[in-house]
This record gives structure tokens, sequence and C-alpha cells, in this order.
């Protein structure tokens, strides 16, 4: 081979090469960023709209609704698009196309938001337009308390100053902090004091916007000199805001501070952080992009000790969640298997070879394959994460296969008493081939990959990558640098006689023992081959074997990684104000104290109540209420039990603790919050149509038949449609008469139960910082608290003061807390897990339970089911599409090879070994079929093809020399022994560390390798018992034609048989 004869003349060229390729992998690998996962990027775009004091069913009549029409017909690339309106706040998700350009998307989508806010209500600003990426999690969470500052004073701080100066880390997204208050200037009405001076709380907050205001002034030039003139349109002081002058209908003037107070305080709070009980407020960073989580993390560690210089006296700063540890520890777990298993690789090539100089010499294509993949894969865009090394230490095993073969077949031409370089040539030559193949068929089924969509291809088109460059590399190295090492190396190895030392003895013993099983194993073959009917018998009978078992295994979407953590979400009745919620919270937190030991708990986080809208856009937060909110629990290190074992606990006990909460629990790890998208449930089914009514009785028909459902648990109708509501009605005749209008009304009332900051909006810059609050204009909430408080509302008229309760009434109503939108349509969600069983197990149920409700909507509506679920479906079809296609791949290569239809089909005989060496062994490890356990079925079709391979390539050798297609079966099957036998241990022993999944987070590469692992066993065996019959019964016609005679009578002249492969 050409290749080889030019290492073996210019060896200082490919030697230098390989330092190179250390140097530089070396270098690009410490700038390349980490994460746990590659970048899920799916384009999502996400449109934020708020309109506080508006309630749901309003927000979506009046301003989601036309949003959702205006963006549908003027943006190009939708693929879906929902979206839910809470009080508020509304988040419009558009799921664009794959391919679509995203600025492109997000310019249209911009351009119509401002166009469309004319026709929105009075004072609506333009919504905030930002991408979505589904890795952008929380990466750390950072709490502040204080015993000495308010809340409004903490949350002042953390939202200006150190939001602020973490924005300058690159890679950083921050919500809004949860917990604390928002400050702004509070102007609270008393109520009485207007009626007694004949003022309307709408006159108030007239008088305050005309005395409080930023009007520009400009200069003055007198004489030679230029002034500049400035106003006093705005108090320097919050005290000077009580002596501003309010005019009276009688023509009297009042101050303001006769008729409210003004003072520094606080929005109405909507959402609560407490940090083991106590109080604080807590700001999440997430990454963004390619950016690496463990980079983010330390830059924001570095930056602590400056935020605490600057923080307040008697401010508190605590890092709460750090999710680069996981990312770290699980990095370093990957790192150690792959290390282990190069080790483990290469006692075992060591114990077979019995020479420390061959053993060194295949085990440095490990590393170099390693960096070769990783400098390749970065050139390509692509970060080091659990998928990358997952791939790579999953390959470890296969590196090692093109330098055994070939160092291998170098010392048998050693035997037979050649030359060394003559050696090095023949065995390349003679193995170049069949190597070739191999290899890249093991590359090639990976092709398959591009057949995924959505997360999961973007999370496994990088492992794909991996394992086929670096095995390609090996290839590569086996025909360069493995043949300068061999010639440099193994001479004196030849010319010494040392066979007396500890891996002398051991060797010998290996080898007195391997030579016994080459003698039963040729006896047995042979036996098998006169009687190939025994032999197919028990084949179809361990076929038949695995089919039956397959069900057994079970199905679901990804591996359950334990992250040490609980997070749960609880629901109070609908309507509860956050103050009792929090209570509730400390009721259901002093449960679980008691139930989790201390030592076994390191922090209980509530997060209660409804974020923020920008907060809702980028996370994956289920509350939407103030009745609701989730608690997050961190078990320690040193837990006795996990935290699978205490949610099962949870979920039965707390129920029956606290029957009038609702809860349910959601996924507490980083993985599964990237591949969940958004979701917080495995299962959620979505019913949409125009009839809303018919929709909302077909959903609640649906949770109580999945209810019924062994397995599924947490089932809820996702939708809270029962919110109380005081609708006051207003008699506009009667109003009419005593001169007030509907806005009149409209405008006192919204000062008495919300405030000026919507409609009219006011600002105070405080004169010492340069920041600017919001004044707002509103009656206390400790005065309106019953209904006669609302009735007694003066409203000021030309006829004078009068009661409204004279001018209106109050309805007791409910209301929906949200309403959500499929594709503009009116939609219900069904939201549901798994417990103790497979998520496969509770698909065909599902699937009946949704035709069913199909077909009672009619065609007018859709039901669809989302989630992990669907994800599932989708991957486990995308993937048996793959694999079909890498089977149909990796056959026309093999044919192409072999010119010849048969030889392939020989081949793949050891297909069918592979698959139920596969189920058994996920069946006996308790391991489902998952996503990477399937990755592991695709890889397991090269893998398993590789031996088959050479050893019907040497038998096409023997037949071209005149053997009986059973003679040259079984010298095929006694001459490929070894190479079969040392390659596949080293793959098995290679691939052990990562299947006993001891690592951080190593559920997931642990399923792919028991999947190959058990494939490789399966397919060794077949390959060394059914392909040599096989290739005896499909062969026996074999007539060698014109090109195989001249190949033959070319071979005779060679001093050892050849064993490359020829067409036939």
């Amino acid at each position: 081979m050409w290749i080889v004869r030019l290492a073996l003349r210019r060896p200082y060229t490919f030697v230098v090469a390989a330092i190179l390729l250390v140097v530089v992998s070396l270098r690009v690998v410490s700038r390349t960023p980490t994460d746990i996962f590659p970048d899920v990027d799916i384009p999502v775009i996400n449109v934020v709209w708020t309109y506080g004091g508006l309630s749901a069913r309003q927000m979506e009549q009046q301003i989601t609704l036309f949003s959702e029409y205006s963006i549908a017909g003027n943006v190009a690339g939708i693929r879906t698009m929902e979206s839910q309106s809470f009080d508020g706040v509304s988040l419009i998700r558009i799921y664009l196309h794959e391919g679509t350009d995203v600025a492109a998307a997000t310019a249209q989508v911009t351009a119509v938001s401002q166009t469309i806010v004319r026709r929105m209500p009075p004072g609506t600003q333009p919504p905030t337009i930002l991408r979505y990426n589904a890795s952008s999690v929380p990466v750390l969470q950072l709490a502040f308390s204080s015993d000495s500052l308010s809340e409004a004073e903490v949350y002042d701080h953390v939202n200006l100053r150190v939001r602020s100066a973490l924005s300058a880390i690159r890679g950083t997204r921050f919500p809004l902090p949860m917990g604390g208050r928002t400050r702004q200037i509070v102007v609270d009405l008393d109520p009485e004091a207007l009626r007694a001076y004949g003022l309307s709380p709408h006159e108030v907050n007239l008088a305050v916007a005309s005395q409080n205001l930023t009007l520009p002034t400009g200069s003055a030039k007198i004489g030679p000199t230029e002034y500049r003139v400035s106003l006093n349109s705005s108090p320097q002081t919050i005290a000077a805001l009580n002596d501003l002058p309010v005019p009276t209908r009688e023509g009297r003037v009042v101050l303001l501070r006769d008729v409210a107070q003004v003072h520094d305080g606080y929005a109405v709070q909507t959402n609560i952080a407490r940090q083991d009980g106590k109080r604080a407020v807590v700001l999440s960073v997430l990454k963004t992009g390619e950016t690496s989580t463990t980079e983010v993390a330390q830059r924001v560690r570095a930056l602590l000790p400056a935020l605490r210089a600057a923080a307040p006296p008697g401010l508190k700063m605590e890092l709460l969640a750090d999710q680069s540890l996981f990312v770290r520890r699980a990095i370093q777990g990957l790192l150690s298997e792959g290390l282990i298993a190069a080790l483990l690789t290469a006692t075992m090539i060591l114990l077979f070879l019995g020479s420390w100089r061959s053993t060194l010499i295949v085990f440095v294509s490990i590393p170099l394959s390693v960096l070769a993949a990783l400098l390749v894969m970065r050139a390509l865009g692509h970060t080091l994460n659990t998928m990358t090394l997952g791939g790579l230490a999953l390959a470890v095993g296969i590196l090692v296969d093109d330098a055994t073969v070939e160092i291998e077949n170098v010392h048998r031409n050693l035997a037979m008493g050649k030359e060394l370089t003559h050696a090095i040539l023949d065995g390349a030559r003679q193995v170049a081939l069949p190597a070739f193949v191999a290899s890249l068929s093991i590359g090639l089924v990976f092709f398959s990959v591009l057949l995924l969509e959505g997360p999961t291809r973007y999370l496994f088109l990088p492992l794909g990558l991996a394992v086929g460059i670096s095995v390609m590399a090996s290839y590569l190295l086996s025909r360069t640098l493995v043949p300068t090492l061999i010639r440099y190396l193994l001479p004196a190895e030849l010319g010494s006689s040392s066979g007396r030392g500890f891996l002398a003895r051991v060797h010998a013993k290996v080898e007195s023992h391997f030579e016994r099983l080459v003698e039963t194993y040729v006896a047995q073959l042979g036996a098998a081959l006169r009687r190939p009917s025994r032999i197919l018998v028990a084949f179809a009978f361990a076929l038949l074997i695995g089919a039956s078992l397959l069900p057994w295994v079970g199905r679901d979407f990804f591996p359950k990684i334990d992250s040490g953590q609980i997070r749960m979400h609880i629901t109070a009745p609908a309507g509860t104000r956050i103050e009792e919620s929090e209570r509730y919270f400390a009721r259901v937190g002093n449960y679980i104290r008691r139930m989790i030991p201390e030592q076994e708990r390191e922090l209980i986080l509530d997060q209660i109540g409804m974020p923020s809208g920008y907060s809702l856009a980028v996370s994956d937060s289920a509350n939407v209420s103030t009745a609701d909110g989730e608690m997050l629990v961190r078990l320690s290190e040193d837990s006795s039990r996990s935290a699978a074992d205490y949610v099962a606990r949870l979920r039965r006990e707390l129920p029956r603790a606290f029957p009038e909460l609702g809860f349910y629990f959601q996924p507490a790890d980083i993985v599964t919050q990237i591949l969940n998208f958004g979701l917080p449930s495995p299962i959620a089914i979505q019913l949409s149509g125009p009839q809303r009514e018919l929709s909302l009785r077909e959903a609640r028909r649906l949770v109580q038949t999945l209810k019924g459902i062994p397995g599924i648990v947490d089932v809820r109708l996702h939708q809270i449609l029962d919110a109380p509501r005081l609708h006051l009605e207003v008699d506009r005749l009667r109003a009419s008469e005593v001169g007030l209008s509907q806005r009149d009304v409209a405008n006192d009332v919204l000062l008495l139960v919300s405030s000026s900051g919507q409609v009219a909006p006011n600002y105070w810059t405080d004169p010492h910082t340069g920041n600017s609050y919001p004044v707002v204009v509103q009656v206390p909430e400790y005065r309106v608290d019953s209904i006669e408080a609302i009735e007694g509302l003066a409203l000021q008229s030309p006829k004078g003061p009068q009661l409204f309760s004279d001018l209106a009434r109050i309805e007791r109503r409910s209301t929906p807390v949200f309403a959500s939108h499929s594709d503009v349509q009116p939609t219900y969600e069904v939201r549901a897990d798994v417990a103790e069983v497979d998520l496969g197990s509770v698909d065909a149920a599902v699937e009946r339970a949704v035709a069913a409700t199909q077909r009672r909507l009619g065609k007018g509506a859709t039901v669809a089911v989302r989630g992990q679920l669907e994800s599932m479906r989708q991957g486990f079809g995308d993937l048996a599409l793959g694999l079909v296609f890498a089977v149909l791949l990796v056959y026309g290569l093999m044919v192409v090879n072999f010119q010849s239809w048969v030889d392939p089909l020989i081949i793949f005989a050891a297909l069918p070994g592979a698959a139920v060496g596969m189920v058994l062994s996920l069946l006996l490890s308790d391991t489902t079929f998952t996503i990477p356990s399937l990755m592991g079925a695709v890889m397991s079709v090269g893998v398993a093809t590789a031996n088959s391979t050479l050893l019907v390539s040497f038998a096409n050798d023997q037949r071209a020399l005149g053997l009986s297609s059973s003679d040259a079966a079984l010298e095929a099957g006694r001459a490929r022994l070894r190479p079969v036998i040392m390659t596949a241990t080293a793959m098995i022993v290679g691939m052990l560390p990562m299947a006993l999944g001891l690592s951080e987070g190593g559920e997931q590469n642990s399923a792919l390798a028991r999947a190959v692992i058990g494939g490789l066993c399966g397919a060794t065996l077949t390959t060394l018992g059914v392909v040599p019959v096989m290739y005896s019964l499909l062969r026996k016609q074999y007539r060698p034609n014109t090109r195989e005679e001249e190949v033959a009578k070319a071979m005779q002249l060679v001093d050892s048989p050849p064993s490359a492969a020829r067409p036939s």
C-alpha cells in the first residue's frame, strides 16, 4: 500500500505530524466551550406583551388574538404558534421551520408588533421580542437577603446593580429577580378625605401628573453668556410630593397630603422567594448559545467578591445552585471512564500479544485518534459536552481495532519467517481493504442521525460525528504512524530472547488457554459445518427468544437522571392571595423537613407566585398565578436515599396531609429540562378547536380517562378556570343622569383596585442615584378589604358626590387564570407524568384515549400529543428509519467492496445476533429502550459487521486458492479467531466503565454502552458460529472466474496466503 511505503521511507514526517497534532489539539481543546449538551439550535421566537391590571380573558381578546392574526399573516416560515394569556401578561411562542432565517423572522415580528400597538388598549407598550433556546437553562442561582434592608431595597439593588454588573459576562441572560418588591413612589389615597373635599381619585391623579413632569427647557443667551435653563418640574425629594397642590371643583386648592400620603413604597407583590423558610430575592443566571456553562459559572463566581464589596451594609449574598458543578463532574467522569477504558483495553491487548512494545504501538492510536476527532469537531463548530466525550469514550475500544488487526497480522507474517519490513508491508496490504471497509461501515451508520428531527438531532449528531471521525482517524494512523512505530520498536523485541519475565509467564499461560480454545472452537465449528442444521436451528431459537423478550424491555425517551434534586409544584385553591399561598408553602416545607432529615438535605427553595413575562419567556416555569409555585429540595451528596425514592413517598403522602392543595413534580435536572424544550411534563395533550365548551368538556373527560391508566400520575388540566371574579355592572343610564360617563367611572375604579401605573405612567427621578421610579396613584390594599369598601367609593359628578353602589351592582363570577391558544385556536392542555413504569408502556393506552377524544371532537378540532411522549414517538420512528438506512448503506458498501450480492448477506447474518444480544443486555441491566440505546443499536450495525467482514474476506482468499466453501470457512474461523476475540474483547472492556454509569449524569451514556456491548457480544458469537456456516451453504456453488484465477496465480508468488478481499 503506497501510504505504508511512504511512512516507512519518511518516518520523521509522520512522527512530527503526530506531535503537531497533539500540541495543536490540546491548545484548541483548552479553549473549547464545555457544556452538558450541544447547543439545541431550534428556531423559536417569543413575543411578550404586558399590560398591568388587564384580566387574562381581556389580554386574550384585546392583545393576544390580534397579535396572533398579525404575526400569522406577516411573518414567513412559521411552523406553529402557541400563546398563553395571563393577568397582565401575554406570551406568544412562534416555532419556525428549520432553516428559516431567524434574524429576518425576528425583524418581521418586530415590525408588525410595532405597527399594531395603535390598535391596543391605551398605554400599551411595544412587546419584548427575544429568541428562545432550549439550552438557556439556569446555570446559577444567587440569593440575596437582609435583616436590616427592606425587600424593596434588596430588590432594587439586585435589579439595578447586580444584573448590570453581571451582564458584562459573555453569553449570559438574566430574567427579572424572583421575590422581593419592586420599588415605586406610592400615592396612597384616603377615600374619606376625598369625599370630604369633593374630589375623585381621577382628579388627584391628574393633579399629580400635571405637577410632577419632565419637559425640556433649553437655554437663554443673555449678553455674552449662554445660560442653561432648568425648572423645578419634578420635586427633589419624595416628601416634597406631599406639598403638590390639588385644585377642587369649588376653586379651592388643597395639598396632596390632605387627601393622600406619598411615600417610598413598592408595587403589589406578585411573587415571593423563600430560602429555607426565609424571604429572599433570587436571581437566576441563564447561559445563551454555545457559551460554556463552566466558563459562565467561573466568571460569575469570580465577580462575587466585587459584588459583595459593593453591596449596601446588611445585604447577604449566597450562591444557591450551580449547575456547572454537575457539568464539570459529568465531563470529568467521562474523561476518567475514557482513561480507564484505554488502560483496560491496553491491558487486554498486552495479554493477547505478550509484547509491551506492540501494546504501546496500539495504545498510541487512542489519544491521537481522540485528539484528531476533537480538532475536527471544533473546526465544525461543536463544543465539548457529554455527547461528544461520551461518543469518544465509547469509541476507545473501537479505536484500537485497526491497529490491533494490523499488528497481529504483522506478528503472523513474522512467524512465517519474513523480514520485518516485508512483514509490515504484507501485513498492511492483507488487511488494508477489509479494515477500511469495516472502519467506513462504523462511520457510515451514523449518517442516519441526519434523519432525526428536533432536540434529539442536535444532541446525537455530535456523538455520531465524534465516533465516525475518530474511527477514520484511527484507520489513517494504522496506515501511517503504526507501521512507522513497528519498524522502529519491534526490532529490539525480535532481537531479544527474554521469555522468563512475569509478562512472559502470563502471556504463555494466556496463550496455552487460547490454544485450547482454538482447538475446541475448530472442533465445534467443524461439527457445525458438517451438520449445519443444528446451529441454524439454535440460531433461529435464539432469535425467537430475543423477539419474545423484546416487549419486556420497555421504552423511554431518555434515561432518567438523578441530579439529587426534587422540584415540586404546589397549587392552592384558585384565587388564593399570595400571602395565604406563602403560608401553605410554609406548612408543606415543615412537613418535608420532618420527612427528610436535616443531614440529608442542603436547601429548600420556594418560588411562589407569578414570574415576570420575561421570565416566563426564557424559562420552563409552570407558575401561572399567586395561588401556585414550586419548591426545590436539594439533597446532600451523602443522602441515603435517591431523589426518586423521596418523590415516590411525597407523591403518596402529601395529598393525604394537604387535601386542599394540588401537587405534581417537574424535572429538576438540566438534562431533562433541555430535552423537554420548555414543557414541564412528559405527557402533554392539547385539545384545540373553535368550540371552546366542547373542547373543555372533552379535556375534563380525558383527565378522568388518563387517571384510570396504570402508571400515569400527576394528571391535571393545566388551565385553571374557576378563579373568583367580582364583576362591576354599571348602569350607564343612571350614570348619565348624574353626568358621569363609563370612562369617568372606570377611571375611579381603576385607582381603587389597581393603580395609575399602566394607563397614565408618571416617574420621579432620584437626584442622588439618577434612577427613575414610577409614581403610582392608588387606594391602599388594606382599605379595599370588603365588597362594602368597593360599594362605598365616592364618585364626584356635576350633581354632587355619588356612591358607586347607587350606579352599579357587584356580581360574583368566575374567570380563567390564563387562556391558551394553539395556531390561534382556543386550546386546553392535559398534562401527566409516569411513575414506576416506562413511558412506552402507557403509549398505547394514551393513543387510544386521544383517538377517542378526536372522534368525539370532530374534524374541526385537533388533539395533539406533546412532550416527551411525542419526542419519543418521533425519535424512535426516525431512528428506526435511520437504522434501516444504515443497514442498506453498509450493505451497498459491502457489495462495492466484494463485488458480490451474496457475501454482504453472509456478513449481515451477524446483525440478528447483535439484536438478540442487545435485547438481552438491556433486559438484564434493567435498561429500557431509549434514544441513546437505539443509537447503540445503530452503532452495533457498523461494529457487528467489522469482524464478519474480515472473516468472509479471508474465506474468499482461501476459496481463490482452491478450497471448498466448508474448508475455507473452517480455515477462516481458525485464522481469524484471535483477531476477532482480541478486538471484540478490547471493545467490550473499553465500553465497560461507561456501561456501569457511575459518573455524574452517566445514565444517558450507560444505556448506549450497554446496548453496544450486548450487540457486540451477540454479533461476535454469530460471527464465529453462524457466519462460517452461512458461508459454507451460500458459497457452495462457487467457481473462481478468470480474474480470480489470475489473482490466485499471482498470490502463488507470495510467501504467505493473502487476506485481502477480491471481487467475486
